[in-house]
């Protein structure tokens, strides 16, 4: 053998044994580079967020029966009333179309009482020496009472459009805005001076004051379209408060609203739930509020992290790789409830299995696998 030939040959048996030695390395690497886990027994809550507000469960506005000005305010936002506390009084400033519509009404119906009375008188006299028979009298003196208590009412409608009030009730006038509610004050959006206008067909009327029982609580807010079908009347719910950290307060589900409201391209549906109050926070309408509520709950179910998964990038259904010797090996998963972090497997793994680890060079790998399919 010459030496140009033995010099190639050596050359070659060197490259083999180099190529030996590099693919032990490379299977070595595969083996040893993968971490594996396995299933685990575990319990799985998929909760959501519901954000929202916390208001009072019942607000009362109170506005006044009659349109006129602010004569007075005697409470202050804040301040706790009861059912019949002052909370203001209104100086009448008298309509004119009205002023003289009533004031007509009275002429004529005091012109009716007159020649009532004068019919009265007579047919009496008439009646009591016989002239006249009893249903006559009756008759009379009927159209006589009629006319009385007409003209009564129509004075008394004067006397409400000029003053607010009329003497024949008393203390308890329209211009006194008094509480129709107990609870504490949380707005006066008027002051003295302020015109105001009574509630009517045509009219919401001005609110002189809100109030409310601030004791009961309730949280409002929305979730989507995807979770409402999940969400159960009854079940208890955390709220926490942007105003105080650290702190959640029990409440329970108490309203699902039947439809639904387009916001952003998204569906959401409002809930309400009934807040538990202590004695150590006092809770301010309006606070900015955040709800956690519970979709699923299930326990002792077979579950993997979700890190481990990988999904096909042609059917997209979801997979892992297991261990099988000393390669992996692809198998196709069945998926239920997930936490975020957590997902319960409903078949394709056991908890005998080792799952590969995704890392980077395992994603490398994934890609090239991907691209050469392609």
């Amino acid at each position: 053998m010459s030496k140009r030939a033995k010099i190639i040959l050596a050359i070659i048996v060197v490259g083999f044994i180099a190529a030996l030695i590099w693919f032990g390395k490379k299977n070595e690497k595969n083996i040893l580079e993968f971490e594996t886990e396995t299933a685990f027994t575990t319990t799985i809550v998929k909760k959501t967020v519901a954000t929202g507000k916390v208001v009072p469960l019942e607000e009362v506005e109170i506005k006044p029966q009659i349109t006129g000005i602010i004569d007075e305010v005697f409470v202050e936002e804040g301040a706790i009333v009861k059912n019949g506390d002052l909370i203001a009084t209104v100086r009448v400033v008298p309509n004119i179309a009205s002023l003289n519509s009533a004031t007509g009404r009275v002429k004529n119906a005091q012109l009716t009482f007159n020649n009532a009375e004068k019919s009265y008188n007579r047919t009496k006299g008439l009646f009591e020496n016989g002239v006249v028979s009893r249903q006559d009298f009756e008759s009379a003196e009927l159209s006589y009472n009629n006319a009385k208590v007409n003209l009564d009412n129509a004075e008394s409608d004067l006397e409400i459009i000029k003053k607010g009030s009329t003497s024949g009730l008393g203390k308890t006038t329209n211009t006194n805005i008094i509480a129709t509610a107990s609870g504490m004050i949380l707005e006066i959006p008027v002051k003295k001076g302020y015109q105001v206008t009574q509630t009517n067909d045509f009219n919401a009327g001005t609110t002189i004051a809100s109030i409310a029982d601030m004791t009961k609580m309730i949280f409002e807010g929305k979730v989507d379209e995807s979770e409402v079908s999940k969400l159960i009347v009854g079940t208890k719910i955390e709220v926490s408060l942007g105003a105080i950290e650290g702190k959640k307060f029990p409440a329970i589900l108490n309203f699902v609203a039947p439809k639904g409201t387009e916001e952003g391209g998204a569906v959401q549906f409002k809930i309400k739930a009934d807040v538990t109050l202590d004695k150590n926070n006092f809770i301010r309408a309006g606070y900015s509020a955040n709800a956690d509520i519970v979709l699923e709950n299930k326990k002792g179910v077979l579950a993997i992290k979700e890190a481990l998964l990988r999904f096909d990038k042609k059917t997209e259904e979801p997979y892992v790789e297991v261990k099988v010797g000393e390669k992996f090996e692809k198998r196709t998963v069945k998926l239920g409830t997930s936490d975020g972090v957590n997902v319960e497997v409903l078949s394709g793994v056991t908890k005998e299995d080792q799952i590969k680890v995704w890392n980077k060079a395992s994603k490398k790998d994934e890609e090239k696998d991907s691209n050469r399919n392609n």
